[in-house]
Order: C-alpha cells, then structure tokens, then sequence
C-alpha cells in the first residue's frame, strides 16, 4: 500500500476512541481528531519545538543516554527539513565530545553507546571514519573480545533504544552478520530470560516490564494492579524502530522483531487516553492518571512506523498515532515551542512527579521529534 492508499483508507475509520482495558482518565480537553494534520502542519510544529530547545540551549550538553536522545530526533528533523542549522549544532554536539562514548570504549553499558546513534547519522551524511571510531569498537569488543558469550548486560527494557540500533547499523555498515547476532543475544536475554522469565510480558498482552523489580510478585501499584511503566515501554517501541530501518527485511530474526512491534503496538490501542495521551502507568489508569509526552511520543513513534510498513492494519493504527500526535500539539506544546507534561529521569511512575504543563527532558523533545518526523512522512 503505498503513501496516498495508506492515507485514504485511514481516512474512512470513525473516529470513535477504542474501548479501553483499563479505564482512561478523564481527559482535560476535548478528543483530539484521529487526522492526521498536512505534512506542512506538522513540519511548522516540528521547527518551533526544535527551534525552542537549541534557542534554549546554547551549550548542547553532555553525550550521555538523554541528551543524546535529543540529537536521534534532532538529526531525524534534519533529514526531514534539510535545515543546516540542525546539522551544524547536532555536529558541534558532536565535535565538542571528539565522537567519544560516555565511559569510554570498554564500556559495556548501553546507555553510553546511545550517542553512537546520532554520530552514525552524521557519519552518513559526512563519511569520515574518525565520527564512528569510538561507537565501533567499542561494539566490536563486545562481540569479539570482551567477553564475547556475556549477553547479561541488557538488564532494564531501556536498553533496547539505546544499543539496540548501533549494533544493527554497524553490523549492515561492514556487512558483519556477527554484530546482529550478538544483537539478538543481547535482546533475547531482556526479553526471555532477565530476572527469571525476562521482561516481555506476554500475560500483558505483549507490553513490557521496566526490570525484574517488577515483574509478578514484585512491585505492584497502590491499588495492586501491575507496574507497566509507559516510557519504558516507550524505549522499547523505538528500539524496534530504529533496528527495523535498518536491517534486511530477510535477516535472521527480523520477523520476531516486527512481530513484536506489532504486538506491542496492538496492545496499547486500547488504552490510550480519550486525550491522546498514554498514562504512565499503563495497567492502572488511576495511578497517577494524566498526560505524559515522552511515552506517548515513543508510542505514536512506533504506531506510526507500524502502520506505514504494514506490520499492523493502517486503517485502524494510523489514527491511533494521529490522535497522539494532535493531543500532544494541543496539550503539550507551548505557543513558544516548549514542550512539557515530559515525566523528567526516572525508572517508573513515580519518578519525577509531579508531570505537568512545565515539565520536560531533552529525551522527550527528541522523542516528539521522531514521532513527528515519521508522522510527516505519511502525510500529504
């Protein structure tokens, strides 16, 4: 189905919001429509909301697991728009960092190998050797010297966004079919065998437990309902994502990752907010109910890839990530193009309370970045 068939059989689905597992909290506003707005409308919010954050921001800030989120949809604005000035401070982001990794190449944790992401970007706009030195061996020590049979080092489902894409880039990058494999064995640990039965949670429908703290007979909610934190959950969407655009269509475990996508994606129709909103805790609406952007923005990231390439029905999905998409615009973005309800650093609902109209993150903007960014792709 191609971009106009996709756009005009979305556009025959009613607009009634899908009967939720858990009751939705009240929404603040009126429905957002399920339409998606003009490729031109979303371009304009995209700028202001890019524009802001470097206005802001003048020094661009550390090369760790957040800001380094930012730059991911930084560089996505950048493709889409051509804008030099996006290049231009996504590279002096980069430069001023030497396209060196948090810790240094030995590390192992993935929360330092996000910022290969947007150093690979930049390499492929730019192919100088020097731009992935670091993010590449760093990789390739993992799968070749550094204890090459440890596959333990994914423990949190954040993980998958943050490691996940660079060794699928680098392994299509040098035609190395060792990267994906270690890839796989990395993820397969996260979802089927951290903390027991691995975090994957087919029992919810195919969403995902943060860590093994919460997994059944751990943390619950106040009311005794599962802890299925929405950013989390958010994190893993977009790892798939992101190692989706990049692999073959025909390599090996490919299909477990769409078919995973897809699972993910279907289970969380049901409960998104009449606002367009997903809540933080996704099992339990009451738990501290209200707007939240980074998940939510993850989310209409992941429906919206889903839907384009057929993985889910587009009829049916392709509102779901408009409706996200219109709700944040109307809620969350500032007529300045600051963009708050952003749930700052945190490993679970709780975390950075209270979430409200000032509030937000670099890694949310990145990730309203990337949601808009597939979004304007699909639209005319």
């Amino acid at each position: 189905m191609d971009r106009r068939q996709l756009l005009a059989t979305a556009a025959l689905v009613a607009a009634t919001p899908a009967v939720p597992l858990v009751a939705a909290a009240p929404a603040h506003a009126a429905p957002p429509s399920p339409t998606l707005p003009s490729r031109a409308a979303i371009v304009s919010v995209l700028r202001r909301v890019t524009d802001h954050w470097i206005g802001a921001h003048g020094n661009p800030g550390d090369n760790r697991w957040a800001r380094a989120t930012f730059f991911s949809g930084l560089t996505a604005v950048h493709r889409l728009t051509g804008e030099r000035r996006y290049l231009d401070y996504a590279r002096g982001w980069a430069e001023r960092h030497g396209y060196g990794l948090n810790a240094g190449v030995t590390t192992r944790h993935a929360d330092n190998h996000n910022a290969g992401q947007t150093y690979l970007d930049l390499y492929e706009i730019e192919p100088e050797p020097a731009k992935i030195a670091a993010i590449e061996d760093s990789l390739r020590r993992m799968v070749y010297t550094d204890r090459p049979q440890k596959n333990d080092d994914w423990w949190w489902d954040d993980a998958l966004h943050m490691a996940m894409p660079p060794f699928a880039r680098i392994g299509r990058l040098r035609n190395d079919t060792r990267f994906w494999e270690k890839l796989y064995g990395l993820y397969n640990h996260t979802k089927r065998v951290q903390g027991g039965p691995g975090l994957y949670a087919p029992s919810q429908g195919g969403l995902w437990y943060r860590d093994d703290r919460f997994l059944p007979g751990g943390i619950l909610s106040p009311s005794g309902r599962p802890v299925l934190w929405s950013r989390g959950n958010g994190w893993v969407a977009a790892g798939h994502v992101k190692t989706l655009k990049t692999m073959p269509a025909n390599a090996a475990h490919v299909q477990e990752y769409r078919d995973t996508l897809a699972q993910l994606v279907r289970a969380l129709r049901p409960i998104q907010r009449a606002d367009g909103f997903w809540n933080v805790n996704l099992a339990d609406a009451a738990h501290l109910p209200g707007p939240e952007t980074s998940g939510t923005a993850f989310f209409a990231y992941g429906t919206a890839y889903a839907a384009a390439t057929g993985l889910v029905d587009a009829a049916t999905y392709l509102p779901v990530a408009a409706r996200a998409w219109n709700g944040m615009v109307a809620t969350a973005v500032h007529p300045d193009g600051f963009l708050g309800y952003v749930q700052n650093v945190g490993d679970r609902p709780e975390s950075s309370q209270p979430v409200n109209y000032g509030t937000t993150a670099d890694f949310g903007v990145g990730a309203f970045l990337l949601a808009g960014t597939e979004l304007a792709a699909l639209a005319t």
